[in-house]
């Protein structure tokens, strides 16, 4: 039992059984309880490293169980393998470089086999992991690398002649002939013997990552999560593997491992089930399809561009009949796309879930395929360990089921704070911890979280508030338009008005009008898209999130010219 629920219990607080919804306290609670073996770990003096390691498979398995297949090369690595290797550049970064506990590591790398090495070896010694997008600049790197005050890097080669301006000492994950003289992760972890490393080892309650916002809204800020947050998250992502029967899949990586979706699920978590993962070093439609069909892949925790894809993919080049399980996350799945999914994939289950890199991932999720079913808009119920609170965005009030308001969350999984930034924690969290998720939402009857949209995406058109989320759902829902984002446009008389960027397939006749007027039939009159730019690709960050403010920014260069 968690903190959580004993401070529930203790204080004989009732709720509603199907809501989980407290009217005294105002708070909404998970409605699934731990089993003993299941509960989170709360033994002060755990680390991560130490706990993910314990849950390897025996000895006996470990040497022909496979943990990771790279989808491009086949290299194959087993359990045991990746038992000595994390411990052997544990002790080669420990012994032969001097990183300390404390000390933080940065990672600049596409995904790799050795990504999860790299990461479980950092993390076993005491230093703090921070990694980066290999698609960042070199300025937007140097920034990250002097915020977080990293000591040292790890990058793969194509990514060395970014972090050379910043002085930081590097090593580099394979061999390069322009970086020849550079120390290879490949050599520390062939040539360093497993040694018992460090002295001072790592509790939960000490810095474990410093994992970067992607920055949709605002500046980009580093969220500090602690052991105790990455091991709450594993022992609660091992639950829902056990939960849905998934610890014999094939999983297919190729959400990016610097993001918390895809660290805490590959670069550390399904280790804990000893399932076995195809990595892909980077996303590519085709490369996926062709990852699915020749491993027989079960299980992909995806995102909502990708199941677009899918839905909008011909079929018939690929045989995807291995397929199980698609979880989607990062970003909202409209109720359109995932109808479609199911409609055009019967026998997969699609399981759309919520979380944040403040929450370690997920907070919300469905345990059911049928009850995943029957709700195609929500994000599904609260995982154990975690409550919640919906505010009036104006009074600060909780509500109760079906009404809108801000989400707030608190777990054993909520960050630490943001680094070096006590006035964006304070303004996260409230006086009481709870963290201010920024999105609008509403709780039904049954506990099931539905996401309207970002609080501060909203468009104000006429004093009525109008969500890019549901225009974009209805623009992608038409056949000739393949993505789409909603901004808003700032009127004289109205306010702000809705403007969609579409992209339309190669050769299509699709025009401004007839996408206005295939909105206008489906919505209210101050729901109306206004205006409508075509445009090559939605912008997207790693995670799929759209990133409107570089449309905004867009839209604002081509009025200027106007």
């Amino acid at each position: 039992m968690t903190n959580i629920e004993e401070e529930s219990i203790s204080l004989g607080q009732v709720f509603d059984k199907k809501s989980g919804f407290n009217s005294e306290t105002g708070i909404y609670h998970s409605l699934v309880h731990l089993s003993e073996d299941d509960k989170i770990p709360t033994q002060p003096n755990l680390d991560t490293a130490t706990y993910v390691l314990s849950q390897f498979p025996h000895p006996d398995q470990a040497e022909f169980r496979v943990a990771l297949i790279d989808s491009s090369t086949h290299e194959q690595v087993t359990y045991a393998r990746l038992d000595r290797s994390i411990r052997a550049l544990a002790a080669g970064l420990y012994h032969g470089l001097g990183v300390r506990k404390g000390d933080v590591v940065f990672v600049l790398s596409p995904n790799s086999i050795l990504y999860p090495t790299i990461s479980l070896a950092v993390l076993s010694i005491g230093a703090v992991l921070t990694t980066a997008n290999p698609l960042n600049t070199a300025a937007e790197i140097a920034k990250q690398v002097q915020d977080s005050g990293a000591k040292l890097a790890i990058a793969a080669p194509e990514e060395m002649h970014k972090l050379v301006p910043t002085g930081l000492p590097t090593l580099v994950t394979s061999y390069s002939k322009e970086y020849d003289n550079a120390l290879t992760i490949q050599e520390l972890v062939e040539n360093c013997e497993p040694l018992k490393v460090p002295e001072a080892k790592p509790v939960q309650s000490d810095t474990a990552a410093i994992l970067y916002s992607s920055g949709t809204t605002g500046t980009s800020k580093g969220v500090v999560l602690t052991h105790s947050n990455l091991i709450s998250i594993m022992k609660l992502l091992k639950w829902s593997v056990n939960k849905s029967n998934s610890q014999n899949d094939v999983f297919l990586c190729f959400i990016p491992m610097f993001h918390i979706y895809g660290l805490a699920f590959f670069a550390l978590g399904m280790f804990c089930s000893g399932t076995t993962t195809v990595i892909m070093q980077r996303f590519d439609f085709r490369n996926m399809l062709e990852a699915i069909q020749n491993y027989k892949i079960n299980n992909i925790p995806a995102v909502p561009p990708v199941i677009l894809g899918l839905v909008k993919y011909p079929g018939g080049t690929h045989d995807l009949s291995s397929l199980r399980r698609v979880g989607s996350g990062a970003a909202p799945l409209s109720k359109e796309v995932a109808d479609g999914f199911r409609e055009k994939f019967p026998w997969v289950e699609l399981r759309p879930g919520y979380g944040l890199t403040e929450s370690s991932g997920a907070a919300t999720f469905f345990v059911s395929k049928d009850e995943a079913k029957a709700r195609s808009a929500s994000s599904g119920r609260l995982i154990p360990c975690f409550s919640a609170k919906v505010v009036d965005v104006e009074t600060g009030l909780t509500l109760p089921p079906y009404k809108q308001g801000e989400l707030l969350l608190k777990s054993p999984t909520i960050m630490k704070e943001y680094l070096g930034n006590e006035e964006a924690t304070a303004a996260t969290f409230d006086s009481d911890r709870w963290l201010k998720t920024g999105d609008l939402c509403y709780i039904d009857g049954n506990g099931y979280l539905y996401i309207v949209d970002r609080i501060k995406e909203l468009i104000k058109h006429n004093g009525y508030q109008v969500a890019p989320a549901e225009l974009e759902a209805i623009l992608l829902s038409h056949p000739h338009i393949l993505d789409a984002a909603v901004i808003p446009v700032e009127d004289e008389e109205a306010g702000q008005i809705p403007m969609a960027y579409v992209v339309k397939p190669s050769g299509s006749d699709l025009t401004e009008e007839r996408v206005i007027q295939f909105v206008a039939e489906q919505v209210a009159p101050y729901k109306k898209i206004r205006r409508v730019r075509f445009i090559g690709a939605i912008p997207r960050s790693a995670a799929g999130k759209i990133l409107r403010r570089q449309l905004l920014q867009s839209n604002q260069g081509v009025l200027s010219k106007l």
